[in-house]
């Protein structure tokens, strides 16, 4: 059973739960779940949009380029410890994050791209516009910190490739509950 939501009534919950994790949901050559911790709710276009970051190398990267759609899933509750660490530190080019998170996934309502049970507050989102960011144009405090260079951008936890920001149009909006 999926209860409807105004996704705005639950801005604070979803901006609170952004700082320990989320998932960011694709579906292009299979399932694929990644914690994320940036991303922002608002309005474009006079639309409902959800913004996400996915670093140029990311296996995840190549799914939203693929199908230009993805899911949010947010925890009503504290993140599972399993699914923050087998989503946040393993790429799913690897491996079957479904399986070795113990994810429970529901067919969404209007994309292809499955919502997350564990994680019930979700929302569907299309890509509406994606900009790959210029490292050169961030300020040089936040580059050092949020870009320091030492990782190698094949590895999922690379830290020193650019993002490309996702714009999604909400286009669903729902709290999964027990059948």
């Amino acid at each position: 059973m999926k209860r409807k939501i105004d996704v705005f009534d639950y801005a604070e919950h979803i901006t609170r739960a952004l700082r320990q994790g989320v998932l960011l949901n694709t579906n292009g050559d299979k399932f694929n779940s990644m914690v994320i911790g940036w991303g922002h709710l608002g309005v474009v276009w006079g639309l409902p949009t959800f913004v996400v970051y996915v670093r140029e190398h990311r296996y995840t990267k190549a799914q939203l380029d693929k199908t230009e759609e993805f899911t949010v899933s947010v925890p009503l509750g504290d993140p599972d410890p399993l699914i923050t660490r087998v989503c946040g530190s393993l790429s799913g080019k690897d491996v079957d994050k479904a399986s070795e998170a113990r994810l429970t996934l529901v067919p969404a309502e209007k994309l292809q791209t499955p919502a997350v049970k564990e994680y019930p507050l979700t929302l569907e989102c299309r890509v509406l516009y994606s900009q790959r960011q210029e490292l050169a144009r961030i300020p040089e405090d936040i580059r050092k910190t949020a870009y320091p260079q030492d990782v190698d951008g094949s590895n999922p936890l690379a830290n020193c490739d650019a993002h490309t920001a996702y714009i999604g149009q909400i286009v669903d909006a729902y709290i999964i509950g027990d059948d």
